[in-house]
C-alpha cells in the first residue's frame, strides 16, 4: 500500500503550480476544469513517489490562520536528496521572500530538515 497523492485547496492556482515547479522540480499534468463544479486543478509529479494535487474552487476560503500549529494534517516533506540542497533550497526561498519557519537542522530523531511556507502559508519539510 501507498499514499498516491495528497491534495491542497490552493487560492490561486498558477502560482501555487509555479511555486512547486520552480523549487522542487514538479511537472504538472494538464490543467483539468469542470465547469459544472466550478473545480479546477493540476496533478504534479516529482522524479518519485507521491503525487501533489492543487485544486481550486473559488468557494473555498482559507483557514483562519494556517501558519499555525493545529489538530489535524499540518505538513508534508519533500526530501531533495542531500544536507547542501536543502540548504540551498532554503536559502533561496528566503532570499525570495518566502517564510522560513524552521531553519536548517538535525532533528532528535537525526532528520536534517528546514521548514518553509509555500505560497499560501502551507508547512513543507525539505529533507535529504
Amino acid at each position: 500500500m501507498k499514499i498516491e497523492h495528497l491534495a491542497i485547496w490552493a487560492s490561486d492556482l498558477e502560482t501555487m503550480r509555479q511555486f512547486y515547479e520552480n523549487y522542487f522540480d514538479a511537472i504538472a499534468g494538464e490543467r483539468y476544469h469542470n465547469p459544472t463544479k466550478n473545480f479546477t486543478s493540476y496533478f504534479l509529479s516529482f522524479s518519485e513517489g507521491t503525487r501533489l494535487e492543487l485544486m481550486h474552487k473559488p468557494e473555498i476560503t482559507k483557514a483562519s490562520n494556517s501558519t499555525e500549529e493545529h489538530l489535524g494534517f499540518i505538513h508534508f516533506a519533500l526530501s531533495v536528496g542531500s544536507k547542501e540542497k536543502v540548504d540551498t533550497i532554503t536559502e533561496q526561498l528566503r532570499t525570495d521572500g518566502f517564510q522560513v519557519a524552521g531553519e536548517p537542522r538535525t532533528t532528535g530523531d537525526g532528520y536534517y530538515e528546514s521548514v518553509i511556507l509555500d505560497p499560501e502559508g502551507n508547512r513543507i519539510e525539505i529533507t535529504v
